[in-house]
């Protein structure tokens, strides 16, 4: 986790895509409306990887909702995170889960939720959610509204 008191590594900087998540930076700010609850969401229609077994290309509609509690993600740090899965071999669980996961440990948000609505492969679409735990009282909680698969039809 980047220090506060410092400029945010990628924000209005020329930043290369990272390597493997492992290697990615995220950077946080401090919220501009702290003791404010409110819902901050990013939605990622292309989200990529890599099937770890086959090396096929995999694709989600990722949608990460989350209430802020002193920090929020800088969202260029965000976009070459989720960018940097494009050539790491996991299952849909293990990207969807440790997305949510990274993001929570770091930026220790009062809440936070991912929606991993995957593309099928092999015929079977497959959709992945978690949250840290119940949405805080009063939260205004609007439906991920990401349709499920249809096929053609």
């Amino acid at each position: 986790m980047t220090d506060l008191s410092t400029t945010p590594l990628h924000l209005g900087q020329t930043s290369a895509l990272p390597a493997s998540p492992e290697q990615a930076v995220l950077d946080y700010v401090p919220n501009p409306r702290p003791g404010k609850p409110y819902l901050v969401r990013f939605t990622a229609p292309e989200f990529t990887s890599l099937c770890p077994v086959t090396g096929q290309p995999d694709f989600a509609h990722l949608v990460i909702d989350y209430a802020p509690a002193e920090t929020i993600v800088e969202s260029k740090s965000l976009k070459l995170f989720l960018g940097s899965f494009r050539n790491h071999a996991a299952f849909h669980e293990d990207c969807t889960v440790g997305i949510g996961l990274r993001l929570f440990d770091e930026m220790k948000p009062i809440w936070l939720r991912i929606g991993g609505y995957w593309y099928p492969r092999g015929g079977i679409p497959i959709d992945v959610f978690w949250q840290s735990d119940v949405p805080p009282a009063g939260l205004w909680l609007p439906a991920q509204d990401v349709p499920g698969y249809r096929g053609r039809g």
